[in-house]
């Protein structure tokens, strides 16, 4: 398979590669094969790299040959990820080996003096290579990033390195019996580092809450440490007001560090309270000992300098990926350049096209159809102002508690600020895209610039090849594509924030306090319940709680049918996770639907060549999975209208046993708009999301657009090389020519100067010189003899030349003109008397 498509897209032998094949093979079995945290592991993951950087640069990022990886973080570690992308394969080793360098660094003995400082050195490896894979990898990628490697979550583990590689060096300090202030600086600086770490962490996706209170607790740890070694350096230079502000401080650091006890291990809560105990102790006697002795004034937080820091964590990208030729190389330490095993591109077309219609169904068909099910459920209830009516009756006084929840659930997703957040990050895509966008549109329109201004420089005639837009029309109809896509977007996010600005007031008194809440929905005296109104109450809440079993119901069947879709892989990769560590899924043709398909097809029509549309009956085999969702899909439809009809008849009826009683009607609409707001809430949030997915696909668009037409213009630029090159030599070509008859026009005038110069004065012909020798006697008939003369010819008149014509020798080329005329008066009656002699002009 691999020396096919070799033999297909290289226009070589495959035998060529034998050996390339079977090295770069190697090399990845080795690299995947790295699971436990050994020194010999980071020879075998950054050489793979190296070639992987090296390969970069000799084939495009799309060679034809999936790579499978599994995520290492987030919630999807169980499901593959698959991408035609060398990039992609090369992110996941570096992501390995970072995760390498840090394991090495954490199996140390790190009680030693020798285990701290390579463990200083491994943690800022690590940093380095995630550094390296953030800056220069992942922006070539060309595609959306692994979930595990967006922005934010690679800057939070680049931080979380860098801190555990300050802390090595602090605990360094503290081992050697460094000076306070020292470690005051140092223990500054690793506090520093973990709130970086946390702050990237709380805009990820991906990094758990455990992780960002772990090292929350960490950056107040080390505050409160930092601020205890600079009050002991106050104590030795006699600063004592300082120094109790200084543990004061450090008191309210450990506090705050210990509101994440639930979320951090043992050993860290054991020297937290360690060093709380001893600040505590330290501060009572400080105190003590300053308002009794030295009664210096004790300054506010504000005053206190801040802590200068001293950084001893440095990111360092190990030379063979910042720059792998020096690893690369007849004598280079990786060997030479290696080519990588290929696979049909056909084959990855089809299971493209099958994940493609897979989603469509899975999400348009049926998760969709779902969600605006739901919607039209939701915006019904709005109309009839439930649950609010029905919860101000039975509870005038105090918070329904479904209200209680809602609000709970606001500040748990962070409020308005988790909006605002995505619309950041939404608004942030938007203008990556719209920028690629730009930037492929001026690319086009500086190529037909140049194209136009060729054509005026030669000329219509000579610069024959098409326009712009007729070469490549189908990037010109991206254009107006794309914009509509940008225009559409921009109009819904002009939408999203129409929507949330109308409950926006609403939504900040729900992230707020209860007694907020409380504040905002008025209590209304006690209504009295008729026994009409009560069973009527009664058929209502049913209906409700129909309503609330069939969203539920609805929110399962649509998360089984997402993981359904997501363990259909029609390739069905199999790998294994273990430490932490990314590992790849190796592909087994007997678990895999599309390659045992493949494998039929080329038995059965050995003679044929492989394309997607042979494997259209294997699509709708694997398709029919889904039949039995579809078919949910239309049983919830019909279970709505009924349960939809029995919700009006039963407010209906509610309302009318109600007739007349306005006394929990105010009540009612706060209670109804908190409801409102809280719905509304999710839509903006489900909204965002949406945007934020469309964008990254978008992104995809654009940047293809965009290199589309990079290479046409450069593909363009050749071309027009190549044209005015053959318009140079042809004029070259006619301009020697042009020299060349001037050379001999001018040739012929200087030969026709001589020939004037060289003509006797004397208009009188040149007499030829008389024979002197015997009379002979008189020839026989037939015979020639001196006397007879010389005859050129009988038989007619010489052809008549044009009027007084010149008389030059016939045979000289510098003499066209007079080639093929006869000398005129020199022959009469065909012969040539010798005593009329020779007239030369």
């Amino acid at each position: 398979m691999a020396s096919q498509y070799i033999s297909t897209k290289y226009d070589q032998h495959p035998n060529m590669f034998l050996e390339d094949l079977a090295a770069i093979d190697r090399l990845r079995a080795d690299a995947v094969a790295v699971l436990d945290p050994h020194v010999s592991g980071v020879r075998k993951l950054a050489g793979y790299a190296a070639q992987l950087v090296w390969l970069g640069g000799k084939f495009p990022v799309d060679i034809g040959v999936d790579f499978t990886w599994y995520p290492a973080l987030g919630f999807n570690v169980q499901s593959p990820d698959s991408q035609d992308n060398l990039r992609f394969e090369l992110a996941n080793v570096l992501f390995n080996l970072a995760a390498l360098y840090s394991q090495l660094a954490i199996n140390l003995n790190r009680s030693t003096a020798d285990g701290l400082k390579q463990g200083n050195r491994y943690f800022c490896q690590a940093a380095g290579v995630l550094s390296y894979l953030k800056s220069d990898v992942i922006p070539e990628l060309r595609t959306t990033p692994p979930e595990d490697m967006d922005e934010m979550t690679l800057e939070c583990l680049h931080q979380l390195m860098l801190a555990q590689a300050q802390e090595c060096s602090w605990s360094m300090a503290i081992k050697n019996g460094y000076k306070d202030a020292l470690i005051a600086k140092l223990a500054a600086k690793v506090s520093d580092f973990y709130d970086e770490a946390a702050e990237a962490g709380t805009k990820s996706d991906i990094i758990s809450t455990d992780w960002i209170h772990h090292m929350t607790a960490k950056h107040h740890h080390f505050a409160a440490a930092a601020q205890y070694r600079a009050a002991c350096d106050c104590l030795e230079k006699r600063k004592y007001g300082e120094e109790v502000a200084r543990l004061r401080d450090s008191v309210v650091c450990i506090n705050e560090a210990l509101k994440e006890s639930r979320w951090i291990n043992k050993a860290v809560l054991g020297d937290l309270n360690g060093l709380k105990s001893k600040v505590a102790e330290d501060l009572k006697r400080a105190e003590k000992d300053n308002d009794i002795i030295y009664l210096l004034p004790v300054p506010p937080k504000s005053e206190l300098k801040t802590l200068d820091r001293a950084a001893m964590a440095v990111a360092r990208k190990p030379v063979e990926i910042s720059d792998p030729p020096t690893s690369l190389g007849e004598k280079g330490m990786y060997g030479p350049l290696l080519f990588m095993k290929l696979v049909p591109y056909a084959v990855h077309v089809a299971a493209s096209i099958y994940a493609e219609r897979r989603d469509r169904m899975i999400n348009t068909g049926i998760v969709d159809e779902l969600e605006n099910m739901t919607n039209s459920l939701k915006d019904l209830l709005q109309s009839l102002n439930l649950p609010g009516s029905l919860q101000a009756l039975e509870k005038p006084l105090g918070l329904p508690p479904s209200i209680v929840a809602h609000a709970e659930d606001i500040r748990e997703q962070d409020g308005l600020h988790k909006l605002r957040r995505f619309m950041r990050d939404v608004e942030t895509i938007r203008e990556n895209d719209r920028a690629a966008y730009q930037e492929g549109v001026e690319i086009l329109r500086s190529e037909a610039t140049e194209d136009q201004q060729a054509k005026l420089k030669h000329g219509t005639e000579r610069w024959k090849r098409l326009p712009s837009q007729e070469e490549a029309p189908e990037l010109y109809n991206q254009i107006q594509e794309i914009d509509g896509y940008l225009k559409s977007a921009t109009a819904s996010d002009e939408l999203v924030k129409s929507k949330l600005k109308d409950v926006e007031g609403v939504i900040r008194v729900m992230e707020g306090t209860d007694r907020d809440l409380e504040s905002y929905v008025p209590s209304s005296r006690r209504a009295t319940m008729t026994p009409k109104v009560e069973v009527e109450a009664g058929k209502l809440r049913s209906a409700l709680s129909n309503v609330n079993r069939l969203e539920h119901q609805r929110r399962k069947m649509a998360e089984q049918v997402i993981e359904k879709g997501k363990a259909d892989d029609i390739s069905k990769p199999v790998a294994t996770f273990e430490d932490g560590m990314r590992d790849n899924a190796k592909l087994s043709l007997a678990d895999s639907a599309i390659l045992a398909e493949t494998a039929r097809l080329e038995r059965e029509y050995p003679l044929q060549k492989i394309e997607p549309a042979q494997f259209e009956e294997l699509f709708e085999a694997r398709l029919a999975q889904y039949d039995d969702d579809r078919q949910a899909v239309i049983d919830q439809r019909d279970e709505q209208e009924q349960l939809a009809a029995a919700l009006k008849d039963a407010n209906r009826s509610f309302l009318n046993a109600r007739k007349g009683d306005s006394s929990t009607r105010e009540r009612e609409q706060a209670i109804q708009r908190l409801e409102n707001a809280y719905i509304k809430y999710g839509e903006i949030v489900s909204n965002l999301e949406t945007g934020r997915k469309f964008y990254n696909d978008l992104a995809k668009i654009t940047n293809r657009f965009r290199d589309a037409c990079r290479d046409f213009r450069y593909r363009r630029r050749m071309e027009a090389n190549s044209i005015e090159g053959d318009l140079s030599n042809a004029m070259s070509a006619l301009n020697v020519a042009q020299s060349n008859s001037l050379h001999e026009q001018k040739q012929r005038e200087v030969l026709r100067s001589q020939y004037q110069h060289a003509k006797a004065p004397s208009s009188e012909p040149m007499t030829a010189p008389t024979p002197t020798r015997a009379p002979a006697p008189a020839p026989a008939p037939g015979v020639w003899s001196p006397e007879m003369g010389i005859s050129f010819g009988k038989g007619g008149p010489p052809p008549a030349g044009p009027p007084n014509a010149s008389t030059g020798n016939a045979h000289n080329p510098a003499y066209p003109n007079t080639r093929g005329h006869q000398v005129q008066n020199q022959m009469q009656n065909g012969g040539w008397k010798p005593g009329q002699g020779i007239k030369f002009g």
